[in-house]
């Protein structure tokens, strides 16, 4: 590995530090240049595709949620010229406002995500969530959650 790799991979963590932040405090206008332009997110039946779309969807989950992300333990390797892939564990806090007792979860897990260089700045291009646990708060999960669970038994 030579110095311009391990350059290339702080940048890709200081680009997933500011995707958690960014997203934690809902600042929708700088979350969208975290990803390229044709960036996925997601995989199979459930991709959302292109910058907007992800922001978008991100943007209306996240309404009245108040959220902590953290991403830890990055394997990150430089697969190619402008080109990267990761893996992170993570762990998340996801609370509905106002609820009582309080809707929601915490999550454990791991990214998988690709990086590609773009207008000379890494940015995600495709990052795929995979969760390991999901622990309901007191009032249980939300509904977009519950209905995704009721999706994956095959009800």
């Amino acid at each position: 590995m030579n110095m311009e790799h391990l350059a290339d991979i702080e940048a890709i963590k200081q680009l997933k530090a500011r995707y958690f932040r960014l997203m934690d405090t809902k600042n929708w206008a700088e979350f969208g240049d975290v990803f390229t332009r044709e960036a996925v997110l997601g995989g199979g039946d459930q991709q959302i595709a292109g910058r907007p779309a992800i922001v978008e969807f991100i943007s209306t989950v996240s309404d009245g949620v108040r959220s902590a992300h953290q991403g830890f333990l990055p394997e990150i390797e430089i697969v190619g010229a402008g080109q990267a892939s990761g893996i992170w564990a993570m762990s998340d806090y996801f609370e509905v406002r106002g609820t009582e007792p309080p809707v929601g979860f915490q999550g454990y897990g791991h990214y998988a995500d690709r990086y590609a260089l773009e207008e000379g700045t890494w940015r995600i291009s495709a990052s795929r969530l995979t969760r390991i646990k999901i622990v309901p708060l007191a009032g249980g999960l939300p509904a977009f959650y519950r209905e995704r669970v009721k999706e994956e038994a095959g009800q």
